[in-house]
C-alpha cells in the first residue's frame, strides 16, 4: 500500500461502516411491525442493515491480530487469551475465552490467509463455530484493500457467513459490497459511497438487495444521507431511497405503483 498502513486503512475503513448506522439498530420483541408479503417493515429493514454488524463482529480484532504479529514460521501464545500458529500465507489463532478490545468474551478457531503487496493486501478468514459472547460465527470474509489515490480508499468485501444468536435467530449474509472513501481534513469532508448486491436471510425469508444508486454520506451524520437500495421479498421489489443530503434517520419505502411509506432506521 501507498504512504498508509494497510492495517490502519482497513480500521479506518471498518469503523466507517459504524459510522454509517447501517450498524446501529436491533431487532425490538415488543414493536409488533412485522409487514405482511407485499411490505417491507421496520424491523425487516433494520435486519437488512444490521446483519453486517454480526457477519464483521471480528474485523477489527482481526486487524490488531494482524497488524501485532508478523508472519513467520513459529508459533507464539498468549496464555491470557489466545495462541497462534503460523503458515507460509497467514495464521490459524486458538482463542481461549479472553476479552479483547473490550468485546464479548471470544472462544474458538479463526484462519487467516493474508496477501499484501505495494498496490493493495488482502486477507479471507474462515470461521468455524466460532463464538463472541453467545453469539456465533460460520462461514468466511474476504477483504480487498487497494488505496488507488493519496485520498482515495477502496474497500472490497465478499461475505458468505451464518450467524446464530442466542434468542435462536440464524442470519445468513452472502455477497459484495464496496466501500469507496475519500479523506478529508474534517468528519464531515470525509465522505463515503457504498455499492453491492447480496442477500440476507432470517429464518425462512430470504431479501435480495441491491444498491442501484451509490449509498453516500460523511462522518459527521450517523447515516447515509442518499442513495437506493432495492429490496426483493417474495418477489416484490421495493425501492429503499435513503434521501437527498439531508442527515436524518429517514427512508422512503417506494412500491410498485408509486405508493410510498416512510420509516425509521
Amino acid at each position: 500500500m501507498k504512504n498508509v498502513s494497510s492495517f490502519q486503512i482497513i480500521k479506518t475503513l471498518l469503523l466507517v461502516f459504524v459510522f454509517t448506522g447501517f450498524q446501529s439498530c436491533s431487532k425490538d420483541a415488543e414493536m409488533d411491525l412485522m409487514s405482511d408479503a407485499n411490505e417491507l417493515s421496520q424491523i425487516e429493514l433494520r435486519t437488512i442493515l444490521e446483519a453486517d454488524e454480526y457477519t464483521g463482529l471480528m474485523d477489527e480484532i482481526l486487524m490488531d491480530l494482524l497488524e501485532k504479529n508478523t508472519l513467520s514460521p513459529s508459533k507464539i501464545a498468549d496464555a491470557n487469551c489466545y495462541q497462534i500458529t503460523y503458515t507460509e500465507t497467514g495464521f490459524r489463532a486458538e482463542f481461549g475465552n479472553c476479552v479483547l478490545n473490550s468485546s464479548d468474551n471470544v472462544n474458538g478457531v479463526l484462519e487467516v490467509t493474508y496477501f499484501e503487496n505495494s498496490e493493495s493486501a488482502s486477507f479471507t478468514v474462515n470461521y468455524t463455530n466460532f463464538f463472541v459472547g453467545a453469539v456465533e460465527l460460520n462461514g468466511n470474509r474476504t477483504i480487498d484493500i487497494s488505496q488507488p489515490g493519496e485520498t482515495n480508499i477502496v474497500l472490497a468485501v465478499q461475505s458468505d457467513m451464518t450467524v446464530s444468536l442466542p434468542e435462536g435467530t440464524v442470519l445468513t449474509e452472502k455477497g459484495s459490497k464496496v466501500l469507496q472513501i475519500q479523506l478529508g481534513g474534517s468528519l464531515g469532508d470525509t465522505t463515503y459511497a457504498l455499492s453491492g448486491n447480496w442477500t440476507v436471510s432470517d429464518g425462512d425469508t430470504t431479501y435480495r438487495v441491491e444498491i442501484s444508486q451509490a449509498l453516500e454520506g460523511n462522518l459527521q451524520c450517523p447515516y447515509a444521507v442518499s442513495g437506493l437500495m432495492v429490496v426483493e421479498k417474495n418477489g416484490l421489489e421495493i425501492g429503499v431511497d435513503f434521501g437527498d443530503g439531508t442527515c436524518d434517520n429517514e427512508v422512503t419505502l417506494v412500491y410498485p405503483g408509486g405508493a410510498t411509506e416512510i420509516l425509521e432506521l
